[in-house]
């Protein structure tokens, strides 16, 4: 980790992405860094210092969980030419390196595979440690906003530890009185097991969650800082993760050691953790219940019913100027998203000029099929489902609940027909509409052959620019109330439009996942739940949807009600990141991951030749690579091991 003397922080003002702030601190700062908590202007610097790199972590192009898993395909031209292209191109397809680990967040760097900036999450550990130690030094600051502050930092260093232990497993905890004089290499702090960091990260969060305010008692210009809920949230989110099969008892790492020679992972699983994680989600719900402060968001109105409850989900994900009724916390981004989309924005004109690139990044054919029928079921359970025979066939659709979502007067392929909400308002597809604009009538009829105006122009695979290699267009993400042409700047029209980090969504997800594992068989504790989640989104609740599926024992079992909730999972927060993490806490990366790219064939100029003469969807792209156990975890760096004498990750 080299010398953390090196990479404190000269105050300034931050909140911008890749400043000069995170240069080399001259010695004559460094000896004055206490006078830096003199006064609350001084204090209040440092406080935002400390934020600052979740400014970058979640800027979704640079974010390796949202190309790094199988739910977007990108094209050659985003893959190899790009010189910035995604580094989660490169760790699904297998290029991951010890040498010079992409989307490294351990060792300090400013340069190669890390990222554009220097992004370790130990130089902010040590940081909020400074801060924490130094900030009842400020003569100007009230008791009140001293405590708030101190809970606000000691709750970032949770978070940024959690960031660790996701990615690294077990890892080194700093010392909370650290010197920042003091060489880490000379410390020699080896990596503690992996139930020791979880339960550290979730004493830090007790310690400080009833010293915070509520997120809706947080003052206007305060609300990218720490909230109680969103303390509660990082807590059940962390004890999820710890009874997870990734970390609870895997067999793979029975016998990984520190340098001391100590167990870094339990031999046998603990099934009381899934127990600790259902009541920490459930404590969220009822504070939110209990206080008013978040709900899932419902209700909404529009032309029809079906496109109510799109813009029910398009509003949970979405938020202007920190306002939302369903997301804990939020950050500031460094930017606007301008180069995702890009990226992943179809080019088509809505009457004025726009200059997007084309989409090459999109969604995969296993997303698109993952998403319900318009019943709640998966499309290979649903007896009742319009396209059950064939869903690689045409047909047209009739009824006007699907008016302005599908075209009505053509054939339509069957997979695009009778689906689910969350399906219309997360992906555009062939011979659907795509709403530009708060205008009643102004949408826009996806037509994706070859030729057409959201198709390829090319008639033939290129890698010399971008193009569009399954068919399919990510609308999440976006916004109906702004044009799409300059999405960025419209979004921009709306106001400041901040990121969600935890939304009350998650936490009905781990209640029902935690509850289910922690049980013989499904109960209406665990149906209650996940029923909350897909009456939002518009779907039947589980048990009466699975009254008709082929296999309507499914919903019974423990293993059945086991894959519903991961399905749910993913449908409900596909495209943001969690299908990344979830595939690897689950421990069946290896198999998802591995699996082939599908889509159409995007040079076919008509129906036929478009969807493969209904012969099912074609292979993309295959360069995936996942290698178990190995790529369950980052690489340390070379180097570090080297300099600071701690263990590598097994594989590495």
């Amino acid at each position: 980790m080299k010398r953390l003397l090196a990479y404190l922080f000269i105050p300034c003002l931050l909140f911008s992405s890749c400043d000069s702030w995170l240069d080399v601190v001259p010695e004559k700062d460094i000896a004055t860094i206490d006078s830096e908590f003199e006064t609350y202007d001084q204090a209040f610097v440092w406080l935002k210092s400390a934020y600052v790199y979740m400014q970058d972590l979640y800027e979704r192009y640079y974010d390796v969980a949202y190309t790094g898993a199988d739910e977007l395909v990108a094209d050659n031209y985003l893959r190899n030419t790009l010189y910035y292209h995604p580094a989660g191109l490169d760790i699904i397809a297998g290029r991951q390196s010890v040498l010079d680990p992409y989307g490294d967040t351990w060792f300090n760097i400013s340069s190669g595979n890390a990222g554009r900036c220097r992004k370790d999450f130990y130089t902010q550990i040590v940081l909020c440690n400074h801060f924490i130690t130094r900030i009842d030094n400020v003569y100007n600051l009230s008791a009140k906003d001293k405590s708030e502050w101190k809970a606000e930092v000691v709750a970032l260093k949770a978070y940024y530890y959690f960031e660790l232990v996701r990615r690294y497993g077990p890892v080194m905890i700093v010392p909370d009185s650290f010197d920042p004089n003091q060489d880490v290499e000379s410390l020699k702090l080896p990596r503690s097991p992996v139930d020791t960091c979880f339960n550290y990260i979730v004493r830090l969060c007790d310690e400080v969650m009833d010293m915070l305010p509520s997120c809706t008692a947080k003052q206007s210009e305060r609300r990218g800082y720490f909230n109680k809920e969103a303390v509660m949230a990082l807590k059940a989110r962390a004890l999820c993760y710890q009874a997870s099969d990734l970390f609870n008892g895997n067999p793979d790492y029975a016998n990984f050691k520190n340098k001391k020679g100590e167990l870094l992972f339990s031999a046998t699983a603990d099934p009381k953790k899934w127990e600790r994680a259902a009541q920490a989600a459930i404590d969220v719900i009822n504070l939110c219940r209990e206080t008013g402060s978040a709900v899932l968001i419902e209700g909404n109105s529009a032309n029809t019913e079906l496109q109510a409850h799109m813009l029910d989900i398009e509003r949970s994900t979405q938020t202007f100027s920190w306002l939302s009724d369903e997301v804990l916390y939020m950050i500031r981004l460094a930017g606007m998203d301008g180069t995702w989309f890009n990226y992943t924005l179809p080019k088509f004109s809505d009457g004025s000029n726009h200059t997007l690139p084309g989409a090459c990044l999109t969604p995969s054919m296993k997303m698109v099929e993952m998403f319900y029928t318009e019943n709640g079921l998966p499309i290979s359970q649903d007896l009742k489902w319009v396209g059950g025979g064939n869903p690689y066939a045409l047909s047209m659709e009739t009824d006007p609940k699907y008016t302005d979502v599908v075209s009505l007067n053509e054939p339509v392929l069957n997979l695009h027909r009778r689906r689910e909400p969350r399906f219309y308002a997360d992906i555009a597809a062939d011979r659907c509409y795509w709403r530009l604009g708060t205008g009643v009538n102004n949408v826009y009829l996806i037509k994706t052959y070859q030729g057409e105006g959201s198709g390829l122009n090319e008639r033939r695979l290129s890698a010399t620019g971008p193009q569009n290699i399954t068919g399919y267009y990510l609308k999440k993400g976006t916004s109906s109330s702004a044009t799409l042409y300059a999405h960025q700047q419209g979004l921009g029209s709306l106001g400041e439009r901040p990121a969600a980090i935890f939304r009350l969504a998650e936490m009905y997800l781990i209640a029902a996942e935690a509850l289910n594992e922690c049980k013989a068989a499904p109960d209406e504790e665990v149906y209650k739940y996940l029923n909350a989640v897909r009456r939002r989104a518009g779907i039947p609740d589980v048990e009466v949807a699975w009254k008709n599926a082929k296999d309507p024992g499914r919903v019974k079992s423990k293993t059945g009600m086991r894959d519903i909730i991961r399905q749910e999972w993913n449908i409900e927060f596909a495209f943001e990141g969690y299908r990344f993490w979830n595939v690897r806490r689950w421990k069946i990366a290896n198999v998802e991951l591995n699996e082939k790219s599908l889509g159409w064939n995007v040079i076919g100029s008509d129906a036929n030749s478009f969807y493969n003469n209904g012969r099912g969807p074609v292979v993309v792209y295959s360069g995936n690579k996942f290698v178990a156990p190995r790529d369950y975890f980052w690489p340390i760096r070379s180097e570090e091991v080297q300099t600071a004498g701690c263990v590598q990750n097994p594989g590495w």
